[in-house]
């Protein structure tokens, strides 16, 4: 039995009967597609999604959004649904390439099918088309193979019957998911060819908790049973994993502490008793002090940034040794590690029962209760600075906190927020801190809001973007209006780029080029240009206002979920009030030739720094 389709017909329909299984729960993979019609998909992907209203159509305004709010979709779902993004040729292409970089550092998986010139080529050149002197085998889609975890290019109709199995492979796949990037020439979207008609049965591709193997098993058993100053690193893989409760059962039982990632922060409640919150480069101190003693370090879901490992400076115990738990082999062998290629829940169930019988030493647990009171008065303090205003960024963090539920999500991306966040904010519930670092993309936090609230509507949002994020990509705001996805929005205007201000002035070179300032003799160094983001909220389709004070940031995000749509508040801070840094240090190179004094003081302190870093295998 076949059925007549066209290929752009065919994606669609098969993109509709993909489900997945995970313990004995099947849902369907995909929520709809996200794109922009131009030439290079209106009349092929554009024509099957118009007769086909089963599987939903959104509109964005932005390509590279898209991408980040199929990232949003997918990281709230931990990763067993996901979005179709789709774009005409040329420009509307490439714009996704920031967001496919991003999804697949971040190891999430999206679909993009951007449209691609003509297979047949008669008409070359086309309209956006990227001509080679070289080869007629080129386009600018191919800016995603390096990006994308799995990458082809339709060229004939039929090639699609085994490239989309291939590509759900690769989107459910624990340990290989990210960006899957199919090239879609205009002309052969439009071509009808019989298509196998099981190709459009439902198919459940099920999620398998790979456990470890037996052997390294007993080994890692052994090795956590001789630790005196063991250290548990949570990593995303613990969220996706779904193994935060029993990740918190193992800490109980045996006294181990357990540092987040950014990625893993909301692994333990913030006041679970071994919870010693962020770790690395914006780290809490009792985390990184316990980090750089540790003699065991045990990664669970991690890649180790540089972030987490403070440039390789974290760990200094000459004895300290690593076992990573990781679905993906390339990551369970970093730091020359006992490598347990395993599922984290499944792996952490299998260790419980067989180190049954540790217990951290008491002078550890004595440690373990220490930095955790010193961290929580540290926090009260911050957000009980009571500054300004402008008041601090630390305060508006705060509120904030207060101000979500346990279930309330919060999304972040670049800046400085994300790093005083990570120390500060106190975490309710898996899955109700999102923040993206691993690319540490500007732009992402309204897109990736309105993609986690179309995946759990009955959970409120709370966007925290600084100034210079939002004028990247505010635009989304539109969209979460036209969607009735409504969001709780925080623009913090600090004038500029705060975080990327504070390291230039760290390296010497005073801020250089990160303030929002006119031009003057030459300079960036006038008045401040000052940007009304409550009327460019306003002209978007949202709620917006201004508030100066901490009390009145607490009031307007009280009234926030009473709106009928996407609010917007926006707060003056000082940034020159800054969370501090505790314990740990991060590489950024200082010129080693200079004229300014304060960058040759800087790169003697580089110098001092990248002294300790250590080298692994």
């Amino acid at each position: 039995m076949t059925r007549r389709l066209t290929m752009a017909q065919a994606t669609i329909e098969f993109l509709k009967h993909q489900f997945v299984e995970r313990d004995g729960a099947t849902n369907r993979f995909f929520g709809g597609c996200f794109g922009i019609f131009g030439h290079g998909n209106v009349a092929g992907l554009g024509q099957a999604l118009h007769q086909d209203t089963s599987f939903p159509y959104y509109l964005c305004r932005n390509e590279q959004a898209m991408v980040h709010t199929a990232a949003g979709f997918a990281k709230v779902s931990n990763r067993l649904r996901t979005l179709v993004c789709t774009t005409s040729i040329g420009p509307g292409a490439t714009n996704m390439v920031t967001g496919a970089a991003a999804a697949t550092i971040n190891r999430l998986p999206v679909l993009l099918l951007p449209g691609d010139i003509f297979a047949r080529r008669n008409v070359a050149p086309v309209l956006q088309q990227l001509e080679s002197a070289h080869t007629q085998d080129i386009s600018v889609n191919d800016c995603f193979r390096a990006v994308s975890k799995y990458w082809d290019r339709i060229q004939r109709p039929e090639q699609i019957v085994t490239a989309l199995p291939e590509a759900m492979r690769v989107l459910t796949s624990p340990a290989e998911t990210g960006t899957v990037t199919l090239g879609m020439p205009q002309d052969v979207q439009a071509e009808a060819y019989d298509y196998p008609s099981d190709l459009f049965e439902d198919r459940v591709w099920s999620i398998q908790r790979q456990r470890g193997d037996a052997q390294v098993m007993e080994r890692a058993a052994a090795w956590i049973r001789d630790a005196k100053a063991p250290l548990i690193v949570a990593g995303g893989g613990v969220h996706f994993s779904e193994a935060c409760a029993t990740l918190a059962d193992f800490a109980a039982s045996t006294g181990i502490p357990v540092a987040e990632t950014q990625a893993g922060k909301g692994s333990l409640r913030y006041d679970h008793g071994q919870c010693m919150g962020a770790m690395g480069v914006t780290g809490t101190p009792g985390a990184n002090v316990l980090a750089r003693d540790a003699d065991l370090v045990i990664g669970i879901g991690t890649r180790y940034s540089d972030f987490t490992s403070a440039s390789k400076t974290a760990f200094q115990n000459p004895a300290v040794r690593f076992l990573n738990i990781n679905v993906c082999e390339f990551d369970a062998f970093k730091h020359a590690a006992l490598p347990l290629v395993a599922d984290a829940r499944s792996a952490l169930e299998e260790l419980a029962i067989l180190v049954s019988d540790y217990r951290v030493p008491d002078s550890h647990a004595a440690r373990i209760r220490k930095y955790r009171d010193i961290w929580e008065r540290e926090v009260d303090r911050i957000y009980g600075l009571g500054h300004g205003p402008p008041i601090s960024q630390g305060e508006v963090i705060g509120a904030v906190n207060d101000a979500a539920g346990d279930r309330d999500v919060v999304v972040c991306a670049a800046g400085s927020m994300p790093g005083d966040m990570h120390k500060l904010w106190r975490t309710g519930s898996p899955g109700s801190y999102h923040m993206e670092y691993g690319y540490s993309t500007m732009g992402y936090e309204i897109a990736a809001g309105l993609g986690i609230k179309l995946a759990e509507p009955d959970r409120e949002v709370y966007v925290m973007v600084g100034d210079g994020s939002y004028l990247m990509m505010a635009q989304e705001i539109a969209t979460s209006v036209q969607e009735g996805a409504r969001l709780n929005i925080v623009v913090v205007d600090n004038h500029g780029f705060q975080s990327i201000g504070g390291l230039s002035e760290a390296c010497g070179t005073e801020g250089f080029g990160t303030h929002y300032r006119c031009r003057t003799n030459g300079q960036l160094g006038g008045q401040l240009v000052g940007v009304d983001f409550v009327e460019n909220a306003r002209s978007l389709g949202a709620d917006a206002e201004r508030v100066s004070t901490r009390d009145e940031l607490a009031r307007a995000l009280r009234a926030m979920p009473g709106s009928r749509r996407t609010s917007v508040v926006v707060v003056a801070t000082d940034r020159n009030v800054h969370v501090p840094s505790y314990e740990s240090w991060w590489d950024v190179p200082i010129a080693e030739v200079s004229e300014v004094p304060a960058v040759r003081s800087a790169r003697r302190e580089w110098l001092a720094g990248r002294s300790k870093e250590r080298s692994y295998l």
